[in-house]
């Protein structure tokens, strides 16, 4: 059931294992999508608004327990690539324990500045509570969130991208059953939204552990793997912790950003909000290569297959190329039709904004899959350091055309942060990999 990636042809491995995930991915998206569909037809523009307005302060913390958890993941996958079956579990072990503790630390400090967070990002007046009552849910839930990526990043690092697929779409589903449920039926406003999310993870990581546990002999516990040796700690971390950092240097300029957004008001809000599903969507191939190069890179790394991940990188720098153009061809043909989606009578203003957005963006969409493809991939590699650099750069890029053009030029400011943000960080990211290849060759 598991998937060993340290031979045969490097392309159909990569392909093979990117298909469930980018289904999963894609679903993922959809049913985030969906929550906001049914947000704004159902509830209204205000109400759109109000979740588009967390999204920032959402990624920051979700984004830190995502690193978190896919670090792990990256460990895993050198002990399974290595053979070494004993120190795998023990990984597995402290994945869970580790995971528990963030999660419990975590949950407390995005509870208690929830309010003061909002406050910050200049959200407006007329949709602040509302905003609350979703992001309080949220971050409630953050230990649905962290114990469901644990168990996918502990499934890919042993190479099954299949079963992560599998309770990905049961979650989907019942997320949009509850969706229905609360906000139709129920009455509970965004509040429902935010429950239908976490009610629909923790059920499918719960579902996940048990059929994790049951079926895959490799991963089987006993009480000893429990024990917490420093080590291993410390090596789960020192991948773990320059992941999650990245998510939340990354959230903090997107934060900032979104600041930005909020002062031009909840028209624009959900106007921006609605474009940046879109764009979510359409570059879900891209995710799909970064994790996938993490698993195949940190399984060969830990079998000493250099010339291998040589070879994949390579074939999977060409794959990117593809996939950039591809986004940008859902962005520009297909965006409208799939803002038009989130809201029942949009208006000429808010597609006028979503437009200029979307057309801008797709024209950088080159840099932006060198950071999804690079900075996964060292960090597969054990080069932490920099791909959490290169989020420090993406972060003082978007404020620096934040503070800079937001007077002069407006939303334009807006539309151009990201990319100028990718340029930033994705141009770097593609040298330290040079770099670190011909260090490589020269020392094996």
């Amino acid at each position: 059931m598991t998937k060993d990636m340290t031979a045969g042809s490097p392309l159909k491995l990569i392909l093979l294992f990117s298909i469930p995930v980018l289904i999963g991915n894609i679903f993922q998206q959809f049913y985030n999508m969906v929550d906001t569909l049914i947000v704004g037809r159902f509830l209204g523009e205000d109400a759109l608004a109000a979740v588009g307005a967390t999204g920032s302060i959402c990624f920051m913390m979700l984004g830190f327990a995502i690193g978190i958890a896919q670090g792990f993941g990256i460990k895993l996958s050198h002990a399974f690539g290595a053979r070494n079956e004993e120190e795998l579990r023990s990984r597995v072990a402290a994945s869970l324990s580790l995971g528990l503790g963030v999660s419990l630390v975590l949950t407390l400090l995005t509870m208690l500045s929830a309010r003061a967070l909002l406050t910050f990002m200049n959200t407006p007046e007329n949709i602040f509570e509302m905003s609350y009552d979703y992001i309080i849910v949220i971050y409630g839930g953050l230990g649905a969130t962290m114990f469901f990526n644990i168990a996918s990043a502990i499934l890919r690092g042993v190479g099954d991208s299949k079963t992560p697929l599998y309770f990905l779409v049961l979650a989907s589903l019942l997320n949009i059953l509850l969706d229905i449920f609360l906000i139709v039926q129920v009455g509970m406003g965004t509040e429902g939204a935010a429950w239908a999310t976490v009610i629909s993870q923790a059920f499918s990581a719960v579902l996940c552990f048990v059929y994790m546990f049951r079926k895959f002999e490799i991963l089987k516990l006993k009480k000893k793997d429990f024990h917490l040796d420093l080590g291993i700690c410390k090596s789960m971390f020192g991948v773990g912790i320059p992941m999650a950092l990245n998510y939340t240097i990354t959230a903090v300029g997107v934060m900032i950003l979104q600041s930005a957004i909020n002062v031009f008001g909840s028209t624009v809000v959900a106007s921006y909000t609605a474009a940046a599903k879109v764009e979510q969507l359409a570059t879900q191939p891209m995710v799909t290569l970064g994790t996938t190069m993490s698993t195949y890179n940190g399984q060969n790394l830990g079998a000493g297959n250099y010339d291998r991940i040589y070879d994949g990188m390579k074939k999977a720098f060409l794959l990117a190329l593809v996939l950039a153009g591809f986004s940008a061809l859902v962005c520009c043909l297909g965006g409208m039709p799939l803002v038009s989606m989130f809201l029942s009578e949009p208006t000429a203003e808010v597609l006028s904004y979503a437009r200029q957005y979307l057309l801008t963006i797709s024209c950088f969409f080159v840099p932006l899959v060198l950071i999804y493809l690079y900075r996964n991939a060292l960090q597969g590699l054990d080069q932490g350091f920099w791909p959490m650099m290169s989020g420090l750069f993406e972060m003082i890029c978007r404020i620096a055309v934040v503070w800079i053009f937001l007077k002069p030029a407006g939303y334009w400011a807006v539309c151009f942060a990201s990319p100028t943000a990718w340029v930033g960080a994705g141009l770097p990211l593609l040298g330290v990999y040079l770099h670190w290849k011909k260090r490589m060759k020269r020392l094996h």
